[in-house]
């Protein structure tokens, strides 16, 4: 069997692929591919067994990730939270045999794949695990309402109500300004730097209308923002961020819910409430208040290599939050490139 390299940006076929295929989610689009090359200079290609000239029939999307610090590499995408293969279980492993063969002819440092459905390759082994949380929005409003955790979820949004909460959502940069802010203060309680507010400009202006800022502001001050992105029937609820201090007045749970009523209001039927480590219990727990249910997701890598521990990674997410702001934020818009 023959297997070819496509681009992805250039070669309309990808495009088309994408809109029809009932596994392709946002991860797969031309847009959010061309946000991870503006941004980082990942090339995106496209790995398939389609000549060229002829209907594309299956696709595995990855970007070349270059780094002097953390070498080369092919992932199956960078800042994405899963990327199913879009090809049979058959021809995945006929293909996953050739990419395995590309590894070595082009010294690849690895490869990684991130799909959705459970999948075994030869040669490729679980680097990390994930759960993934995906709401059906199908049922009533007035059902999913009820199905909300009474306490945590629906007394929060009937809260911000109470205290005066407004909202707002668009794409102005006033809204990303303020996304911003909140992300950063929201990462670095957390220990973890933020990506550039380059990043996310270039998100929106690559999703165009299939993104959206929503913010909650108390007496006019941002309290709560998230960053919403839609494909096809999907609601993407993608970045999240707030306030500490605010949050026992509900501006997530408000915003949150007000994207839920739009989404119905729009005809998705399901919402991608997106990736948690598997010992994050807090983040799980907040959302499968929500009515989410979970799925394990596995991400592959050939050859095998070791993630870091998470106690590694809590040591040095203790640190990073001891640096000030403007360093921590620096971090972040020097490193992403390099540890994608």
């Amino acid at each position: 069997m023959q297997y070819y390299w496509i681009d992805p940006l250039n070669d309309s076929r990808w495009a088309a692929f994408v809109a029809h295929h009932p596994l392709s989610s946002v991860f797969h689009s031309p847009a959010w591919l061309r946000a991870l090359y503006q941004k980082y200079g990942f090339k995106p290609v496209v790995f398939t067994t389609s000549p060229p000239g002829q209907v594309l029939t299956n696709g595995i999307p990855f970007c070349r990730v270059n780094s002097i610090l953390t070498g080369s590499r092919l992932i199956s995408l960078p800042f994405s939270d899963h990327c199913q293969p879009l090809t049979d279980p058959e021809n995945l492993i006929d293909m996953a045999q050739a990419m395995m063969e590309t590894l070595k002819y082009e010294r690849l440092k690895y490869i990684e794949l991130r799909p959705v459905m459970a999948t075994t390759l030869d040669g490729f082994t679980c680097f990390k695990r994930y759960y993934l949380h995906l709401l059906d929005l199908r049922p009533s409003l007035n059902e999913i309402f009820r199905k909300l955790h009474p306490d945590c979820i629906r007394r929060k949004i009937r809260r911000a109500e109470r205290e005066g909460l407004t909202s707002e959502a668009g794409r102005s940069d006033v809204l990303l300004d303020e996304f911003y802010a909140l992300q950063v203060a929201t990462r670095h309680r957390f220990g973890l730097p933020p990506q550039s507010l380059q990043w996310f400009k270039n998100v929106m202006d690559a999703m165009g209308e299939n993104a959206i800022i929503r913010v909650a502001r108390y007496q006019g001050r941002p309290v709560a923002a998230i960053m919403m992105l839609q494909h096809k029937r999907t609601a993407i609820y993608k970045y999240g961020c707030s306030n500490a201090s605010d949050n026992m007045r509900g501006g997530t749970q408000l915003i949150l819910w007000q994207a839920i009523e739009d989404a119905k209001a729009m005809g998705m039927e399901t919402m991608d409430l997106g990736r948690c480590d598997i010992d994050n219990r807090g983040l799980m727990i907040f959302k499968e208040r929500w009515g989410a249910k979970r799925q394990e997701v596995k991400y592959l890598v050939y050859p095998a290599r070791r993630s870091y521990s998470n106690r590694s990674l809590r040591i040095a997410a203790g640190i990073l939050a001891k640096f000030p702001k403007p360093i921590f934020t620096l971090i972040g818009r020097l490193f992403y490139r390099h540890i994608a």
